[in-house]
């Protein structure tokens, strides 16, 4: 008998939800069909605006997440509609909301991490348990709040007697290091690199209005500049040792404006260049001072579809095999949706959901909370 449970994604590069239908009757979860949606021009707007305060923002920020919910629910609507799966088979769904503020262990010793997301609505518009608030409970427990994906990483990629990364190129980049030949707790650790796609994205729109630099093509017109990759390259966060994460409350285009007025007017080009270098760098720097031993890199979320990302990575760890997710049983695209169909089923057992070793908190956590249908 298969047992269905649907993964909602809206991840730091605001682009939209990835949504993926996962049957985890087999020894490894199976993706029985995926689906997407973009976040129309307003409400992405508005959650890159809910980045940082504003005018009114409580108010924005409850809209901005029933807008969500709903688009979390029309997705909902169409797995089941394509796969012809009826609603009362999948048992819950998990509902990561979108991350606007990301500030752990800041300010009162605790911080805080706040996706925003309606998960009582997007109950009452499915008709499906859903599963809500992953992060909370571990930043709670002093922990980081993030990456949540390295034990599921375990699971999907996890190969016997060999070490492996695997590399999450969303918005923000993330590392797994399955390590299957130490014992016990060291066997996975996980943290965030840097950024990833966000100010990539950032960039391409503002001066050629398209959302992202489709693989990388406008970046390989351009010419790394030296001085940019050195300034960029010096923020603290880049030599603080794990465990760590971030957002776009640090790498945001405030940052990257900051670094900009102390060089000489550049090309536009070469600073997407530059900036598709900071990733690569960041991400292969963090395999080889945690993962020396490393074989295989296995790139999942969007920039896993950047030619040129990819190809530097090749050329800065050129003794690691760099390879796409979709080689090793599951689409770039719907790698996160499927961690989060599973840390929804890890809710529902009532079994935890995070790691210490990667999180640094004080202990294992069951994750989320549950909105019964």
């Amino acid at each position: 008998m298969p047992e269905l449970y649907i993964g909602l994604m809206s991840g730091t590069s605001m682009d939209g939800v990835d949504a993926a239908l996962v049957d985890f009757s087999a020894s490894k979860p199976r993706v029985v069909q995926h689906a997407s949606a973009a976040f129309v021009d307003a409400l992405r707007s508005e959650f890159l605006s809910l980045n940082t305060s504003g005018t009114d923002e409580l108010h924005r920020a409850a809209l901005a997440a029933n807008a969500l919910a709903r688009l979390y629910a029309g997705v909902v609507h169409e797995l089941l509609s394509i796969s012809g799966t009826p609603r009362a088979e999948v048992r819950a769904i998990g509902a990561h909301g979108q991350t606007v503020r990301h500030r752990p262990q800041c300010f009162d010793g605790c911080g805080y991490t706040l996706q925003l997301n309606n998960p009582a609505l997007l109950a009452e518009l499915t008709g499906i348990d859903v599963v809500a608030d992953f992060r909370s409970r571990d930043v709670a427990a002093g922990g980081q709040g993030a990456p949540l994906v390295p034990a599921f990483h375990l699971e999907m990629f996890g190969q016997s007697g060999q070490s492996i990364a695997v590399l999450n190129l969303g918005g923000i980049s993330n590392v797994s290091v399955l390590d299957a030949r130490r014992p016990g707790p060291s066997l996975v650790t996980g943290f965030d690199c840097g950024p990833g796609n966000a100010l990539m994205d950032y960039w391409c729109q503002r001066f050629t209005g398209e959302k992202f630099d489709a693989g990388g093509q406008w970046a390989a017109t351009g010419q790394v500049l030296p001085q940019l990759l050195e300034l960029l390259a010096s923020d603290p966060f880049f030599a603080k040792p794990p465990p760590k994460s971030t957002g776009r409350d640090l790498f945001n285009p405030q940052w990257l404006q900051d670094q900009l007025e102390s060089l000489p007017q550049a090309r536009a080009q070469d600073v997407q260049a530059t900036l598709t270098e900071l990733t690569a760098m960041s991400c292969c720097a963090a395999v080889a001072q945690f993962a020396p031993e490393c074989t295989t890199l296995i790139v999942c979320g969007g920039g896993a579809l950047n030619a040129q990302l990819m190809h530097r990575l090749r050329v800065r760890i050129p003794a690691v095999r760099v390879e796409s997710s979709a080689l090793h049983g599951l689409a770039p695209q719907q790698v996160e949706a499927t961690a989060f169909a599973w840390l929804a089923r890890k809710t529902v057992r009532r079994e935890s959901g995070n790691l210490r070793g990667v999180t640094g908190a004080s202990g294992e956590r069951i994750l989320g909370a549950v909105y019964p249908a």
